[in-house]
């Protein structure tokens, strides 16, 4: 029997790729000490920085401090399980979530597995969970509205898609609301949401979740926990699996919205883990890199050019300040790196304005550019006005007498702070806005008492839906001002007084 030489040849290189197959040749190590959700490891020589590693137990964890003789290595789950001396491998990946759709109405952990008792997530693709951010040639301008139903916000401080706008404040003045409000008010514009709960009670988190389902807001929200009780390191890396799962969407051309609540929580976490790896202190004992922790997260926030598909991500990062202290150290580098801040003040929230938002500090740096035309016309003094409006206030306060004009701008201000106030979870229609600001900044309010201008509110917008259908269809589709709609706006407004003066005189 003749053998080919060229079959002989391909013989052997099949056994060579087969023996190959079956080799380990992974980097192996050991543990040296394990503590406080940290492991020190020997060996590993070949491991990459923030490379997934497997300890033998199964549990993963991330290579963060690559040293001269060991690896410091953070633990994505329960490191009391986790001995000294136990095997440690390293995989050759980066840390990656699951992404798509088969995620919405899910609420999960950071790396993507199920919390709610729903069964497994089954996804046909994977994100890394740290990527470097779009360049600026990859950018288009943000200009579309990205409508949070808060009247407050999207007159004064508007967000665009592909924006980032912080919202700051202390503890308990409503900080979390706002962000609930924009995820239940982006019921239909096919904008994706995602909740990225960092070091929140359990209970809190459960509330907001209960809340989301009952609004039908679920449907297209995933809701991203790592609590309280969850280790350092998955509460650091919670955010970025949240913007992996986001940024899905905004590179096939879609559009997402994600709320951080709260990043305060996440640079406490970085510290920790910083801190237990011997990186050196900073101010307020902060690594030196914690600007850089957050400015790589907020940076992935973006509109893509039409080239790219369009999509956007937009962010609403949530910062917890002391006592009102804004220019602390995390609050003014996340300050830096947002598009405007929307600051909520205990003393106004404490006063029963709510949303407690300070229209003098609050600002948004792409304003007009993320409003409808019908907006930006009615709306444009009101931040100066309001401001200048807790000025006067202040004056008043002081018992000297006021002038006829004064007197009026005065009251004009106080029920223009009860328009903008506004319930929770009661996000409204950009066109019902843009009605009842037009009636109050044009003085069609000044006749009635402040005590009665959330009923009249009601009572005139019930009107505009109900007997003016025309006019309201009209401003919904030229989403602008022009002089009829606004003739026939004020004529509407007229009809509508005297039918209100009728109903009360009865």
């Amino acid at each position: 029997m003749k053998f080919n030489s060229d079959e002989i040849a391909s013989v052997i290189q099949q056994e060579i790729k087969q023996f190959e197959s079956q080799i380990d040749v992974r980097d192996v190590g050991r543990v040296l000490e394990v503590g406080d959700g940290i492991a020190r490891v020997y060996g590993l020589s070949g491991v990459m920085a923030q490379e997934m590693v497997e300890f033998s137990n199964g549990t993963i964890g991330l290579a963060f401090n690559l040293e001269e003789n060991s690896v410091g290595c953070i633990i994505l789950g329960d490191y009391l399980q986790i001995a000294e001396g136990d095997e440690v491998r390293s995989t050759g990946r980066l840390l990656s979530v699951p992404v798509g759709d088969e995620l919405l109405g899910r609420v999960v952990d950071p790396l993507g597995n199920p919390l709610d008792g729903k069964g497994p997530i089954v996804t046909k693709e994977r994100r890394p969970v740290e990527i470097i951010a779009p360049g600026v040639a990859e950018r288009a301008p943000v200009c579309e509205p990205l409508q949070t139903g808060i009247k407050a916000i999207d007159s004064m401080t508007p967000i665009g898609r592909g924006q980032r706008e912080l919202i700051i404040g202390d503890r308990k003045t409503g900080k979390t609301a706002v962000g609930i409000d924009a995820i239940i008010n982006q019921r239909g514009s096919g904008v994706k949401c995602y909740y990225v709960a960092i070091g929140q009670k359990e209970s809190t988190v459960r509330g907001v979740i209960e809340r989301l389902t009952e609004t039908g807001a679920m449907d297209y929200t995933t809701v991203i926990v790592s609590g309280a009780s969850s280790p350092a390191p998955l509460q650091y890396v919670a955010p970025y699996s949240g913007t992996a799962m986001a940024e899905h969407y905004m590179f096939n051309g879609g559009h997402a919205l994600i709320v951080y609540d709260d990043l305060s929580k996440q640079a406490v976490a970085y510290r920790q883990l910083s801190l237990l790896l011997r990186r050196p202190p900073g101010r307020e004992a902060y690594p030196g890199d914690v600007f850089y922790c957050h400015s790589r997260l907020l940076e992935r926030s973006a509109k893509m050019s039409d080239a790219l598909g369009g999509g956007s991500l937009t962010s609403l990062p949530i910062i917890e300040t002391l006592e009102g202290e804004v220019s602390a150290y995390i609050p003014t580098n996340v300050i830096s790196i947002t598009d405007g801040q929307i600051y909520l003040q205990p003393d106004l929230f404490f006063a029963g304005v709510k949303p407690a938002m300070n229209a003098g500090i609050s600002v948004s740096r792409v304003g007009g550019a993320a409003q409808i035309k019908a907006m930006k016309k009615v709306a444009g003094g009101l931040r100066l006005d309001l401001a200048a409006f807790r000025e006067l206030e202040a004056f008043a306060q002081l018992g000297t007498e006021l002038d006829a004009a004064t007197q009026a701008r005065l009251d004009r201000g106080y029920r223009m702070v009860e328009i903008l106030k506004q319930g929770q979870y009661q996000p409204m229609n950009v066109i019902d806005q843009v009605l009842i600001i037009f009636a109050g900044t044009r003085g069609y309010v000044d006749s009635v008492p402040v005590a009665e201008v959330q009923e009249w509110e009601k009572q005139f917008l019930e009107f505009m839906h109900h007997q003016k259908v025309e006019v309201y269809k009209t401003i919904e589709e030229k989403k602008d001002l022009t002089d009829d709609i606004t003739k026939q706006i004020e004529a509407s407004i007229k009809e509508f007084h005297s039918q209100y003066a009728a109903g009360r005189s009865r």
